[in-house]
């Protein structure tokens, strides 16, 4: 039961932070595309991990993390009152490259599939 509740949880977390994510005035945040890839939440509902990808690269996402860390507590008390949470989970940042690796292996493809192409015709 605990475990439909945390992914519940945490589906919420990332769709109300997404939306945070854009009025945040913090200018390291600001510096590239940032997207939230995944929230993993605590099975006793305190903590919460956001997983967050940049568009430019795995570097940009760990410039933001500092931004993203020193507005947490914003973050914290916009997603209460948003989500009308008792108790809302300690938010912590983690930089991930999933979207830069997903745009290499599609420019791979794409790069691989175009030769293919020219190849056949």
């Amino acid at each position: 039961m605990a475990g439909y509740r945390a992914n519940r949880q945490s589906e919420d977390i990332a769709r109300e932070l997404t939306a945070i994510l854009r009025t945040v005035k913090d200018p390291r945040v600001q510096n590239g595309m940032l997207s939230i890839v995944r929230v993993e939440v605590s099975n006793d509902l305190s903590y919460a991990t956001v997983y967050i990808s940049s568009l430019n690269g795995i570097e940009a996402a760990k410039e933001a993390l500092t931004g993203l860390k020193s507005a947490s507590g914003y973050m914290r008390t916009t997603l209460g009152s948003s989500l009308k949470l008792r108790h809302v989970p300690e938010l912590r940042f983690v930089a991930d490259d999933s979207i830069e690796y997903s745009a290499y292996i599609s420019k791979t493809l794409n790069t691989l599939l175009g030769k293919e192409g020219e190849s056949n015709g």
